[in-house]
């Protein structure tokens, strides 16, 4: 939009077209930036998401090193350091299971498309149909 307006009365047919290209371009280009912020967000959302699945496997392979060790304690030791590894060992699976948990809801809140993007975009193009029909 580059100058003042003619009334719409006052228009020619050509006036209109142009208005109506220069809003649909303006529409068109704030739709993709707002697009643009919500997909930043998304992103940073399923990082965040992925990299709770990083600290769950690595508490699972802390937790399976400890269960290994407990096993090994349990067969050469006394009976106390035996129950004090699968202790640690159970613990450490536990905290892994938390880590997967809040990684999988992280993950999921972000898997659908920005509802509200959506709608907008819907409504945009039904408008310029109904626009261009009349």
């Amino acid at each position: 939009m580059t100058g003042p307006r003619t009334p719409t009365s006052e228009a020619s047919t050509g006036e209109l077209i142009a208005q109506a290209t220069d809003d649909i371009s303006t529409l068109i280009r704030n739709e993709i930036q707002l697009a643009k912020r919500d997909l930043a967000t998304s992103g940073k959302r399923l990082g965040v998401g992925a990299g709770m699945f990083g600290v769950a496997g690595t508490l699972a392979l802390y937790g399976l090193g400890a269960l290994v060790a407990a096993g090994i304690l349990g067969i050469a030791e006394e009976l106390d350091a035996w129950l004090a590894a699968l202790i640690v060992g159970g613990g450490l699976f536990v905290l892994a299971g938390l880590a997967g948990l809040i990684g999988k809801m992280r993950v999921s809140r972000v898997a659908e498309p920005p509802k509200e993007r959506v709608a907008s975009v819907k409504a945009d193009v039904a408008a310029a149909r109904h626009g261009a029909a009349s």
